[in-house]
């Protein structure tokens, strides 16, 4: 059985940085995009960032382009997510998912079978 597991969230003050890990236990992870989703109170799950299955290829929301980025450790089962410039509106529980054999970055919920229990960001301003 798969799982993962979220870690690295916490509280923060605009403009600090956290960094999130999902460590993946089960299963090799090489056969397995992965995808950090966030759920703000009041407001749907939504993709955050992405990276294909050889790490090649990456996806950010408009939302933390340029600030988070993703990448991913077969060696060590994990994949990670740096976030660089938080601001209030990052605040959200942050979870990994993985999809499994995809070649390519997807953005939407359902394609993805696997999911950790999620880990909060509180960003204060």
């Amino acid at each position: 059985q798969m799982t993962l597991r979220e870690s690295g969230g916490g509280l923060a003050q605009a403009g600090d940085s956290l960094r999130l890990s999902c460590v993946v236990s089960g299963r090799p992870i090489n056969n397995y995009a992965f995808g950090w989703f966030r759920r703000a109170p009041g407001k749907e799950r939504e993709f955050v960032a992405g990276i294909n299955r050889n790490g090649g290829e990456t996806g950010y929301a408009e939302a933390v382009k340029g600030r988070f980025t993703i990448s991913r450790d077969d060696d060590e089962n994990t994949v990670n997510l740096q976030m660089n410039t938080l601001v209030p509106e990052d605040t959200a529980i942050y979870y990994c998912a993985a999809d499994y054999l995809s070649p390519i970055v997807r953005r939407l919920v359902d394609p993805y079978s696997h999911w950790g229990q999620g880990t909060q960001v509180t960003v204060s301003s």
